[in-house]
């Protein structure tokens, strides 16, 4: 696989072999950016859970303490939605220019019920780039404002995929290494409060935190 210079400058700052603490970890991580603009920041997981079983699903929402960097909505309800925060807000004609225009300079779509007909009909093109809205994370709701709220607060999702892993964006490399400490930490948390009760011995198989294009970090939080 090619590598770039700056990813393998990068990866040296790295020991693979080192299992870093949280603290470590998320002042390390700031230093292996290898882009130009504002990076997000990805912890990813994986968990002894088996995800064919209904009574292993780990998923759920939670607000971080500090957001994670992804403040811009898209939704109905012009009013609301731009009094609550909303960075845009329309109806058909917003979902036209995802259509026609490739236009996705947003993080989250936010929808009243009504909406989901027409939004759906995109689905081939929101749902793998993780854009579908969805009763269960909170972005579709008849309360707008509120939703909008709690998203530009830091609300984020969390949910393991079929092969038993997770992904969830906690930050962007802008942010100080205590307040990035601080939002994994409460994902951390929420997750070792999610463990399904029929899971039994070691939760956490593998933790690492990364940029985008940058090198995995392998952390651990031994004694939670």
């Amino acid at each position: 696989m090619f590598r770039s210079k700056n990813y393998k400058a990068a990866a040296e700052k790295v020991d693979a072999n080192k299992l870093y603490t949280i603290e470590e970890a998320c002042a390390l991580v700031k230093e292996t950016s290898t882009v130009k603009f504002d990076a997000t920041i990805d912890v990813s997981f994986k968990l002894n859970v088996d995800p064919k079983q209904a009574d292993q699903q780990v998923r759920g929402t939670l607000i971080l303490p500090h957001g994670n960097g992804k403040t811009k909505a898209i939704t109905d309800k012009v009013d609301d939605a731009l009094a609550a925060g909303a960075d845009f807000a329309g109806g058909n004609e917003m979902l036209e220019k995802i259509q026609k225009e490739n236009w996705f300079d947003f993080d989250v779509i936010v929808a009243t019920p009504n909406m989901m007909g027409n939004i759906g009909k995109l689905g081939r093109v929101l749902g793998p780039k993780g854009l579908m809205p969805n009763p269960k994370t909170g972005t579709v709701s008849p309360d707008i404002a509120k939703a909008v709220k709690e998203i530009k607060a830091g609300k984020v999702e969390y949910r393991i995929d079929k092969e038993a892993n997770m992904h969830v964006c906690i930050a962007k490399v802008s942010f100080d290494a205590q307040k990035i400490a601080d939002n994994l930490n409460a994902l951390v948390d929420a997750l070792l409060k999610a463990k399904p009760a029929a899971v039994k011995g070691v939760f956490f198989k593998k933790a690492v935190i990364h940029t985008t294009m940058g090198p995995a970090i392998q952390f651990t939080f031994a004694g939670r």
